[in-house]
């Protein structure tokens, strides 16, 4: 149930029905808001009313959502970029204004092997600075290694951790790939986690690469191999089933691995693969057709999905297409209080923030 809207980056408009929505639906303007960009993999907006990015070779800047002039912030001097590695995730402390931290994931080289960790520094209104090291070990490698962050209502730190190539790391809990790790802003492990003493919250997850609160819901988008990219709803503790299970438990193998280690299933699923990244939650006035929405970034199909959600957030009612092949490989996606849309490229040629905004 896709309907496809191409625009081009002049910013033009278009009229065409969103999947046979109402006709007072907004008509949407996009435009080039910067490029020059360089495989940028985050983009959130900030509490002081900034973009903040991430490129994956060490760069972190605050970018002028008007204007889109850049600032640099940081450029990570450990940070090595491998394949798809690097620099990768960020999301700022939810009291910014008091606590001024900056929480960041990325890959080095740790006595030869590469390896993923999560820092927080602290933003001093110019640059970061004092870096503490939260969560360290975390196999790393040029494919595979997820790595988005978000922080919940009651503030603990969520990391997504891809197999880093290995699939059997996924089911092995005491191996960090692979998984969703859970831990405190101060790099504490909660008493509450499934495993005392460990951060692991989900495992069997191949290469999760979206992950998004809503209220206390956490949803999250994920790489499947050669079938079934997926839309999870993570819960503690559970077994999302890489490598045994790709998908909904199909199979007569996959139903009797899933009935004996309490896997739970996607919520939506693509075959073929479309590449699934970031993702973030559309709830504003300003794009009617798009509440209660979650906005994908596609890199295989070049393009953003609308995944309409059912009441209760608990299905994805409806799919729709935007700007597929306009713009090229889509990493993540931010949406501002006014309800602006902010979209990252990731070709590493010339790469872009597009800005998406209801035409006045």
């Amino acid at each position: 149930m896709a309907a496809v809207m191409l625009f081009n980056a002049c910013g033009k408009t278009s009229d065409e029905s969103t999947g046979g929505n109402p006709p007072a639906d907004a008509k949407l303007t996009d435009v080039v808001l910067t490029q020059n960009l360089t495989f940028p993999w985050e983009i959130l907006w900030g509490p002081d009313n900034k973009l903040w990015i991430t490129e994956r070779g060490g760069k972190i800047s605050r970018v002028d959502p008007a204007s889109g002039t850049i600032t640099p912030l940081a450029t990570l001097p450990d940070v090595v970029s491998q394949g798809e590695g690097g620099l990768l995730g960020m999301v700022l402390h939810p009291d910014f204004s008091a606590t001024p931290e900056v929480f960041v994931a990325y890959n080095y080289n740790k006595g030869g092997a590469y390896t993923k960790k999560i820092v927080k520094f602290t933003y001093n209104g110019t640059t970061l600075v004092n870096p503490v090291v939260l969560l360290d070990n975390i196999p790393a490698a040029g494919i595979h290694n997820g790595t988005r962050l978000a922080i919940s209502p009651d503030k603990k730190l969520y990391i997504t951790s891809g197999d880093a190539s290995v699939s059997s790391r996924a089911q092995d809990q005491t191996n960090m790939a692979g998984k969703i790790q859970r831990i405190n802003l101060d790099g504490t492990i909660p008493a509450d986690n499934p495993i005392a003493g460990s951060a692991l919250w989900s495992f069997g997850h191949r290469n999760p690469q979206g992950l998004v609160f809503v209220g206390d819901r956490l949803y999250s988008s994920e790489h499947g191999n050669t079938t079934d990219d997926e839309i999870n709803i993570i819960q503690k503790g559970r077994n999302f089933g890489w490598p045994n299970v790709e998908g909904f438990c199909s199979t007569s193998a996959e139903q009797g691995f899933c009935s004996v280690n309490n896997v739970a299933e996607p919520v939506y699923a693509w075959t073929p693969t479309i590449a699934p990244s970031g993702i973030d939650y559309y709830n504003n006035d300003a794009i009617p057709q798009w509440k209660n929405s979650l906005l994908l970034a596609v890199l295989k199909d070049s393009e953003l999905l609308q995944l309409k959600l059912s009441a209760d957030g608990s299905k994805v009612e409806a799919v729709n297409t935007f700007y597929k092949g306009t713009y090229g490989r889509m990493r993540d996606v931010a949406i501002s209080p006014a309800g602006d849309v902010y979209i990252i490229t990731s070709t590493g040629n010339n790469d872009k923030i597009i800005k998406v905004t209801r035409t006045p």
